[in-house]
Protein backbone atom coordinates (compact mmCIF):
# COMPACT_ATOMS: atom_id res chain seq x y z
CA UNK A 1 0.00 0.00 0.00
CA UNK A 2 1.11 3.60 -1.22
CA UNK A 3 0.23 6.67 1.44
CA UNK A 4 -1.97 7.96 -1.44
CA UNK A 5 -4.07 4.80 -1.46
CA UNK A 6 -5.09 5.52 1.87
CA UNK A 7 -7.79 7.03 3.69
CA UNK A 8 -7.98 6.40 7.51
CA UNK A 9 -5.15 7.12 9.55
CA UNK A 10 -4.71 6.43 13.51
CA UNK A 11 -2.67 7.88 15.88
CA UNK A 12 -1.88 6.16 18.93
CA UNK A 13 0.26 6.08 22.03
CA UNK A 14 1.82 2.77 23.08
CA UNK A 15 -1.26 1.84 25.81
CA UNK A 16 0.67 1.26 28.54
CA UNK A 17 -2.29 1.49 30.70
CA UNK A 18 -4.52 -0.74 28.52
CA UNK A 19 -1.11 -3.32 28.16
CA UNK A 20 -2.81 -4.40 24.59
CA UNK A 21 -1.23 -2.58 21.98
CA UNK A 22 -0.41 -5.91 19.76
CA UNK A 23 -4.21 -6.69 20.30
CA UNK A 24 -5.54 -3.09 19.23
CA UNK A 25 -3.60 -2.54 16.54
CA UNK A 26 -3.93 -6.25 15.24
CA UNK A 27 -8.40 -4.93 15.51
CA UNK A 28 -7.81 -1.67 14.44
CA UNK A 29 -6.11 -2.86 10.60
CA UNK A 30 -8.52 -5.35 10.31
CA UNK A 31 -11.49 -2.62 10.78
CA UNK A 32 -10.13 -1.02 7.92
CA UNK A 33 -7.33 1.41 8.63
CA UNK A 34 -4.69 2.02 6.56
CA UNK A 35 -2.13 3.82 8.92
CA UNK A 36 -1.20 3.70 12.95
CA UNK A 37 1.37 5.95 13.67
CA UNK A 38 2.90 5.47 17.06
CA UNK A 39 2.78 9.07 19.20
CA UNK A 40 3.69 8.64 22.55
CA UNK A 41 6.37 11.05 24.05
CA UNK A 42 6.25 9.15 26.99
CA UNK A 43 8.41 6.19 25.70
CA UNK A 44 12.20 6.33 25.75
CA UNK A 45 13.94 5.50 22.22
CA UNK A 46 14.20 1.75 23.48
CA UNK A 47 10.39 0.99 24.31
CA UNK A 48 9.41 2.96 21.32
CA UNK A 49 11.60 0.60 18.81
CA UNK A 50 10.06 -2.53 20.74
CA UNK A 51 7.20 -1.00 20.39
CA UNK A 52 7.19 -0.84 16.75
CA UNK A 53 8.36 -4.02 15.90
CA UNK A 54 4.86 -5.16 17.22
CA UNK A 55 3.60 -3.01 14.99
CA UNK A 56 5.24 -3.06 11.93
CA UNK A 57 4.70 -6.76 12.45
CA UNK A 58 1.24 -6.36 12.41
CA UNK A 59 0.91 -3.89 9.93
CA UNK A 60 2.94 -6.22 7.38
CA UNK A 61 0.15 -9.08 8.10
CA UNK A 62 -2.42 -7.08 6.79
CA UNK A 63 -0.68 -5.69 3.91
CA UNK A 64 -0.84 -2.06 5.64
CA UNK A 65 0.80 0.88 6.46
CA UNK A 66 2.94 1.95 9.82
CA UNK A 67 4.10 5.61 10.63
CA UNK A 68 6.93 6.85 13.03
CA UNK A 69 5.95 10.24 15.05
CA UNK A 70 8.88 13.41 14.33
CA UNK A 71 12.24 11.13 14.84
CA UNK A 72 14.15 11.02 12.00
CA UNK A 73 16.51 8.82 13.63
CA UNK A 74 13.74 6.39 15.60
CA UNK A 75 12.60 6.14 11.24
CA UNK A 76 15.59 5.25 10.28
CA UNK A 77 16.65 2.47 12.50
CA UNK A 78 13.22 0.56 12.50
CA UNK A 79 13.07 1.24 8.85
CA UNK A 80 9.43 3.22 8.56
CA UNK A 81 7.65 3.42 5.56
CA UNK A 82 6.09 6.60 7.17
CA UNK A 83 7.73 9.83 8.92
CA UNK A 84 5.35 12.27 9.99
CA UNK A 85 6.91 15.99 11.32
CA UNK A 86 5.32 18.80 12.73
CA UNK A 87 6.38 22.20 11.61
CA UNK A 88 8.28 23.09 14.41
CA UNK A 89 10.24 19.47 13.85
CA UNK A 90 13.66 18.56 12.04
CA UNK A 91 13.75 19.91 8.45
CA UNK A 92 12.21 17.94 5.99
CA UNK A 93 15.77 17.84 4.18
CA UNK A 94 17.57 17.15 7.38
CA UNK A 95 14.95 14.24 7.75
CA UNK A 96 15.46 12.83 3.86
CA UNK A 97 19.10 12.96 4.99
CA UNK A 98 18.58 10.41 7.33
CA UNK A 99 15.73 7.97 6.47
CA UNK A 100 15.83 4.81 4.02
CA UNK A 101 14.97 6.67 0.32
CA UNK A 102 11.45 4.93 0.40
CA UNK A 103 10.53 6.24 3.42
CA UNK A 104 7.05 8.29 2.70
CA UNK A 105 7.18 11.92 4.97
CA UNK A 106 4.19 13.78 6.00
CA UNK A 107 3.83 17.29 7.42
CA UNK A 108 1.15 19.62 9.97
CA UNK A 109 -0.42 22.14 8.29
CA UNK A 110 -2.33 24.57 10.44
CA UNK A 111 -2.73 27.68 7.91
CA UNK A 112 -2.91 28.25 4.00
CA UNK A 113 0.57 29.70 3.96
CA UNK A 114 1.42 26.16 5.40
CA UNK A 115 -0.77 24.00 2.91
CA UNK A 116 0.80 26.13 -0.26
CA UNK A 117 4.09 25.42 1.64
CA UNK A 118 3.50 21.77 1.72
CA UNK A 119 1.99 21.58 -1.91
CA UNK A 120 5.12 23.16 -3.25
CA UNK A 121 7.76 21.09 -1.12
CA UNK A 122 9.39 18.51 -3.36
CA UNK A 123 10.36 16.57 0.00
CA UNK A 124 6.77 15.53 1.03
CA UNK A 125 4.83 12.92 0.17
CA UNK A 126 1.35 13.84 2.37
CA UNK A 127 0.62 16.79 4.21
CA UNK A 128 -2.44 16.83 7.32
CA UNK A 129 -4.73 19.95 7.83
CA UNK A 130 -6.19 20.24 10.90
CA UNK A 131 -7.17 20.49 14.11
CA UNK A 132 -10.16 21.03 12.41
CA UNK A 133 -11.94 21.17 15.75
CA UNK A 134 -10.05 21.56 19.15
CA UNK A 135 -8.83 18.32 20.82
CA UNK A 136 -7.33 17.59 24.03
CA UNK A 137 -4.54 15.42 22.25
CA UNK A 138 -2.74 18.62 20.96
CA UNK A 139 -3.57 21.04 24.17
CA UNK A 140 -3.14 24.78 23.50
CA UNK A 141 -3.69 24.15 19.73
CA UNK A 142 -6.66 26.72 18.06
CA UNK A 143 -8.60 24.81 15.73
CA UNK A 144 -8.34 26.06 12.04
CA UNK A 145 -12.10 25.12 11.29
CA UNK A 146 -13.73 23.49 8.40
CA UNK A 147 -12.84 26.83 6.27
CA UNK A 148 -8.85 25.18 6.04
CA UNK A 149 -10.41 22.02 4.96
CA UNK A 150 -12.30 23.41 2.23
CA UNK A 151 -9.45 25.58 0.90
CA UNK A 152 -7.05 22.29 0.89
CA UNK A 153 -9.77 21.20 -1.04
CA UNK A 154 -9.82 23.95 -3.63
CA UNK A 155 -5.99 23.26 -4.28
CA UNK A 156 -6.28 19.88 -5.52
CA UNK A 157 -6.49 19.82 -9.68
CA UNK A 158 -6.76 16.08 -9.97
CA UNK A 159 -8.00 14.74 -6.43
CA UNK A 160 -5.99 11.25 -7.02
CA UNK A 161 -2.90 12.22 -8.29
CA UNK A 162 -2.49 15.66 -6.43
CA UNK A 163 0.01 15.38 -3.28
CA UNK A 164 -2.73 13.21 -0.37
CA UNK A 165 -3.46 15.35 2.33
CA UNK A 166 -5.88 14.26 5.31
CA UNK A 167 -7.87 15.93 7.67
CA UNK A 168 -6.82 15.65 11.62
CA UNK A 169 -8.23 17.05 14.38
CA UNK A 170 -11.76 16.09 16.72
CA UNK A 171 -12.91 13.94 13.86
CA UNK A 172 -15.54 10.85 15.07
CA UNK A 173 -18.42 9.46 13.93
CA UNK A 174 -20.54 12.59 14.81
CA UNK A 175 -18.23 14.78 12.68
CA UNK A 176 -16.70 13.28 10.04
CA UNK A 177 -19.62 13.58 7.72
CA UNK A 178 -18.87 17.48 8.13
CA UNK A 179 -15.41 16.93 7.06
CA UNK A 180 -16.34 14.85 4.17
CA UNK A 181 -18.73 17.64 2.98
CA UNK A 182 -16.10 20.00 3.00
CA UNK A 183 -13.75 18.23 0.52
CA UNK A 184 -11.67 15.78 2.83
CA UNK A 185 -11.40 12.41 0.97
CA UNK A 186 -8.90 10.79 3.68
CA UNK A 187 -9.06 11.76 7.87
CA UNK A 188 -6.72 10.81 10.58
CA UNK A 189 -8.36 9.77 13.88
CA UNK A 190 -7.41 9.27 17.65
CA UNK A 191 -10.03 9.25 20.52
CA UNK A 192 -12.52 7.51 17.97
CA UNK A 193 -10.79 4.59 17.85
CA UNK A 194 -8.42 4.19 20.81
CA UNK A 195 -11.48 4.95 23.44
CA UNK A 196 -13.63 2.80 21.22
CA UNK A 197 -14.73 -0.32 23.24
CA UNK A 198 -14.57 -2.12 19.44
CA UNK A 199 -11.48 -1.02 17.46
CA UNK A 200 -12.69 -2.92 14.91
CA UNK A 201 -16.17 -1.26 14.22
CA UNK A 202 -14.87 1.96 15.20
CA UNK A 203 -13.05 1.75 12.20
CA UNK A 204 -15.52 0.31 9.75
CA UNK A 205 -18.16 2.80 10.59
CA UNK A 206 -15.54 5.30 10.20
CA UNK A 207 -14.70 3.73 7.05
CA UNK A 208 -18.40 3.75 5.33
CA UNK A 209 -18.22 7.52 6.25
CA UNK A 210 -15.58 8.17 3.69
CA UNK A 211 -15.66 8.47 0.12
CA UNK A 212 -14.23 5.92 -2.26
CA UNK A 213 -11.78 6.72 -5.08
CA UNK A 214 -12.84 5.23 -8.23
CA UNK A 215 -9.31 4.00 -9.15
CA UNK A 216 -7.49 2.63 -5.79
CA UNK A 217 -6.95 -0.65 -5.61
CA UNK A 218 -6.10 -3.07 -2.59
CA UNK A 219 -3.40 -4.98 -2.19
CA UNK A 220 -4.32 -6.30 1.69
CA UNK A 221 -6.15 -8.91 2.40
CA UNK A 222 -7.66 -6.91 5.33
CA UNK A 223 -10.71 -4.74 5.25
CA UNK A 224 -9.30 -1.17 3.77
CA UNK A 225 -11.02 2.39 3.45
CA UNK A 226 -9.68 1.44 -0.11
CA UNK A 227 -11.95 0.28 -2.37
CA UNK A 228 -11.65 -3.70 -3.31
Amino acid sequence: MEIGESRLYLCTDARTRQADFAQFVDAAFAGGVDVIQLRDASLEAADELEALVVLAETAERHGKLWAVNNRADIAATSHAPVLHLGQRDLSRAAARSVIHPTTAIGLSTHSRAQVDAALADDLLDYYCVGPVWATPTKPGRDAVGLELVEYAASREVIPERDRPWFAIGGIDLSTVSHVVDSGARRIVVVRAITEASDPADAAQRLCAALPTPERAVATNSSPSCVSE
